[in-house]
């Protein structure tokens, strides 16, 4: 080790494991995309071992703050962020668990919202980077840019939602509306926690500076 080596900061290991926790749901997300391209079993799989790895990452960093008597950042913002961040996970895996529970098919409206939410996924983790290595306007910009790309998840399930309830032809199709729309309610609901976590980030930018 060089000399100069001792002068550097230590990483802040909740930024560190928050990185983690956010790297494991943009994984689970992008197989999400998959997923609804064309339902696949062994995806489904993937995506539930993704968010017990999401799970145990949340529980090892929740045993570290326990542990920890002074945190760099607020404590309560550190257990926020990485709730909201691991909810945006569960709710990925619901969708798809529902999904094959229901027999679900894919829509065009399931596929554009996993497409945002993926996206927004990888804006909260390139925040998370940018506030790690001390970037804040950089990481409030990512943090803005998922919430507005939240604001079009939420008009994609509006949209959904009013087309699925045109015109139900018998009691088979409203069956089969009502388990779409449960199906939509779960995406709708990663991108709410989404946009909570881009809350979260901003206020910790803001007691940063």
């Amino acid at each position: 080790m060089k000399f100069f080596d001792f002068l550097k900061p230590k990483p802040n290991k909740f930024l560190t494991m928050l990185v983690e926790q956010t790297s494991i749901t943009v994984t689970g997300l992008e197989l999400l995309t998959h997923y609804l391209k064309k339902r696949n079993s062994n995806v489904a799989k993937q995506i539930s071992e993704t968010e017990k790895q999401a799970d145990e990452a949340r529980r090892i960093l929740i045993e570290e703050l326990m542990n920890t008597f002074v945190t760099p950042l607020d404590r309560e913002d550190i257990f926020s962020l990485s709730r909201d961040i691991d909810d945006i996970l569960d709710y990925t895996n619901t969708t798809v668990d529902e999904m094959e529970i229901l027999d679900v098919d894919p829509t065009p409206h399931m596929q554009q919202m996993a497409e945002l939410l993926y996206e927004a996924a990888k804006e909260l983790q390139l925040a998370v980077l940018r506030i790690q290595d001390k970037h804040l306007s950089v990481a409030s910009e990512h943090a803005h840019r998922a919430k507005k790309i939240e604001n079009r998840v939420e008009a994609t399930y509006r949209e959904a939602i009013a087309d699925l309830f045109k015109g139900p032809k018998d009691i088979k199709h409203i069956m089969t509306m009502l388990k779409v729309r449960e199906i939509y309610r779960h995406l709708s609901n990663a991108a709410d926690r989404e946009d909570q976590a881009a809350n979260v980030i901003s206020d910790i930018i803001m007691k940063t500076t």
